[in-house]
């Protein structure tokens, strides 16, 4: 009997991994939050006006191509493998990050176009940094059903993107000093977010190259659990109702 069940066991392996889509391709995800954690770490640092340095303008390479590029490119293995929230949160931030560093190219103008650093160019930069932390909410929620490192890096991530757009608004109402403060605070948050992006690369490459793994806290048996508890009560609650 018990050499039945092995054989049926090992049979059963193959048959699927052919029905998973996507599973004879590589985990694309190191890649991913690799060029995601390199850039944001890149842009924090500007951020913090660390050594003196606060254009953003030499990481235009690394949010079109390493982030922009690279991400929306590792989105697509994702969506055959059939990774949801994945594709979605790679996709989006290919092209918010490829959408920021068009911003600031010189020679498309778009500085230009509003008269230089007016206080509309800032208030205009607050709301696309703003409306991102709102898209960038909807990723947090999502991450509390997969693990605790996933819900840090984007609570920080969503923390930068608040901070970043109160500090142009405070920038357009000529509060610098305010602004300065704001966009200082707003560069930790991403400095926090870019080490917990590298944190979940090496659990990425830790899963294919070494005999080990690193935990990222999941919480995906808790989140069933109150969901299932949450569901009950609902029903109990509809048929007292009743």
């Amino acid at each position: 009997m018990s050499g039945v069940k092995e054989n049926e066991t090992m049979g059963s392996k193959p048959v699927e991994a052919a029905m998973k889509p996507g599973a004879h391709l590589a985990n694309p995800a190191p890649l991913a939050l690799g060029g995601f954690a390199t850039t944001l770490l890149s842009v924090s640092l500007a951020m913090m006006n660390f050594r003196g340095v606060f254009a953003q303008t030499i990481f235009i390479g690394d949010l079109c191509f390493v982030a922009g590029i690279g991400l929306l490119i590792s989105a697509q293995w994702e969506m055959v493998r059939g990774n949801t929230f994945s594709y979605t949160v790679l996709s989006a931030y290919a092209f918010f990050y490829g959408g920021y560093g068009v911003i600031m190219i010189p020679a498309l103008g778009i500085v230009d176009a509003y008269g230089g650093y007016t206080p509309e160019y800032h208030n205009a930069l607050g709301f696309f940094v703003l409306l991102w932390a709102v898209f960038n909410l909807f990723f947090l929620l999502a991450s509390c059903a997969v693990n605790i490192v996933y819900i840090l890096l984007f609570l920080t991530l969503e923390l930068c993107l608040c901070f970043d757009a109160a500090s142009s608004f405070a920038m357009a109402d000529g509060l610098v000093e305010t602004s300065a403060n704001l966009m200082t605070a707003a560069g930790a948050f991403a400095f926090v977010s870019s080490l917990l992006g590298y944190y979940c690369v090496f659990n990425g490459l830790c899963q294919e190259a070494v005999p080990f793994s690193i935990p990222m806290g999941d919480t995906s048996r808790v989140w069933k659990r109150w969901c299932k508890k949450t569901t009950s009560q609902n029903s109990k609650s509809e048929k007292d109702m009743a």
